[in-house]
C-alpha cells in the first residue's frame, strides 16, 4: 500500500510539473498581473522625552481624523489589531531586517510592520488607508499615532504620510509632532520619513512574472 501511495504521489508531481512546462506562455505569465508590487510600510516611535523636544506643538490646529476610511494597521483599547489589508507576516518583509535594527538600538520602538501585494498601474490615485497604533490614551479613546497613508502613481510611486503624534495632557490630549509629507519613492529603495518622535519606514518591490 505505501508503495503504490508513493508512485501514485511521485506520478502527481510529475503531471504537475508537465503541466506547467507545457502551459502557454501567456497563461503562466497571466498570474502576476503587470505593475504588481510588494508594498511596506513599518511604523517607529522614537523613544525621546517630550518635554525635551524644542518644537512644541500643543495647541496646533488639527484636522479631525478622515471616517470611511479602509483600515491599515489600528488597534483598539485591547491591543486587537484591524486591517481591511491582507497583510503578511513580519519574517516574510525585506524591512524586517532594518526594523530589528532600529528596536536593537535602543532608541526606537517598532509599532507596526505592514506588507501587503498590491497593483499600482499608471495614473493610479489611491484611498487613504487608516492607521491608529502606539499608547492608549484612555482619556481621548485612542492610540497616541493616529492618520492616515496613501500611495499614489503618476510617472513614479508617491508616498503621503499623514500622521499625529499624541500624550496625555492635565484636560486633554495635546500633540506633540506630526508628520505631513508626500515622498517620492523609487522601488527597492529604503526610504524614510519622521519627524522628531515618530517614523515610517518605506519599500517596494516589484513583483517580476
Amino acid at each position: 500500500m505505501q508503495a503504490r501511495d508513493l508512485c501514485f504521489k511521485q506520478a502527481l508531481t510529475t503531471a504537475l510539473a508537465l503541466a506547467f512546462v507545457l502551459m502557454p506562455a501567456g497563461k503562466a505569465l497571466a498570474q502576476t498581473p503587470d505593475d504588481f508590487y510588494r508594498a511596506e510600510v513599518v511604523i517607529v516611535e522614537r523613544l525621546v522625552d517630550p518635554s525635551a523636544l524644542e518644537e512644541q506643538m500643543a495647541g496646533m490646529p488639527v484636522e479631525p481624523p478622515l471616517s470611511g476610511i479602509r483600515s491599515l494597521w489600528v488597534e483598539d483599547a485591547n491591543g486587537n489589531r484591524a486591517s481591511d489589508v491582507r497583510l503578511a507576516a513580519r519574517n516574510e518583509l525585506y524591512l524586517n531586517q532594518a526594523a530589528a535594527r532600529l528596536e536593537n538600538s535602543g532608541n526606537y520602538r517598532v509599532l507596526a510592520t505592514a506588507g501587503w501585494y498590491q497593483t499600482f498601474p499608471p495614473n493610479y490615485n489611491g484611498r487613504p488607508m487608516r492607521v491608529a497604533v502606539g499608547k492608549w490614551l484612555g482619556g481621548a479613546g485612542e492610540r497616541a499615532v493616529e492618520g492616515h497613508i496613501e500611495i499614489d502613481r503618476q510617472r513614479y510611486l508617491h508616498v503621503k504620510v499623514h500622521l499625529n503624534h499624541w500624550q496625555e495632557g492635565e484636560e486633554q490630549q495635546e500633540l506633540i509632532t506630526w508628520i505631513r509629507e508626500t515622498r517620492r519613492m523609487r522601488s527597492q529603495e529604503i526610504h524614510f520619513i519622521d519627524s522628531p518622535t515618530i517614523g515610517v519606514l518605506v519599500f517596494f518591490r516589484k513583483i517580476e512574472g
